[in-house]
């Protein structure tokens, strides 16, 4: 199912390159393309990001601006922001990392009617990011950090799940900034 591009609800609309559930969504969408931050929009590692049925559940696989799979370790499958913000191609846009010095912390249920739950209080108290913002599904948060090239790790820290990626990975972007 196709959702919009910017708050992530389920499109329910008659035209098939619709990208918004409303113009509100839209107008949004476009005032904060130019808000992201420098330090993603300047390198050319960006993916289009669609959710595929896989194995029995639903999967948000990278793709590139021509519709074919996209690869996280792949730079040929990569292209620069405003190519991949002009392609209607999957759900939204996608930020590979590559181990350069920039990090996402991907923190999961931590947004429950509106607000962070104290768990994820503390955690963003603890890591502000140069860059935060709601993932895809709205309840979910993504802290964008500067971090040296390190393996990967999911926990479980005081009840809120946390997983931690420099490299070998992509990250949805919404553009929703997360503010406190």
């Amino acid at each position: 199912m196709r959702t919009c591009d910017h708050c992530g609800s389920p499109l329910e609309l008659s035209r098939t390159d619709a990208r918004f559930c409303s113009t509100k969504c839209r107008v949004y969408w476009h005032r904060l393309a130019g808000k992201l931050p420098a330090e993603l929009v300047s390198l050319p590692r960006w993916v289009r990001w669609d959710r595929i049925l896989r194995k029995g559940k639903i999967a948000k696989v990278p793709l590139t601006v021509s519709a074919t799979f996209a690869s996280s370790t792949d730079s040929s499958t990569w292209t620069d922001y405003p190519a991949a913000k002009a392609s209607r191609v999957g759900a939204g846009l996608g930020f590979v990392l590559n181990g350069d010095g920039i990090g996402c912390f991907d923190l999961d249920h931590c947004i429950v009617g509106g607000k962070l739950t104290e768990a994820a209080e503390r955690f963003v108290g603890a890591n502000p990011g140069f860059y935060s913002e709601i993932s895809p599904s709205g309840e979910g948060l993504h802290i964008w950090v500067h971090a040296d090239s390190q393996p990967g790790w999911k926990r479980t820290l005081e009840g809120l799940s946390v997983e931690f990626y420099t490299r070998g990975r992509y990250m949805t972007i919404t553009g929703t900034p997360f503010r406190r």
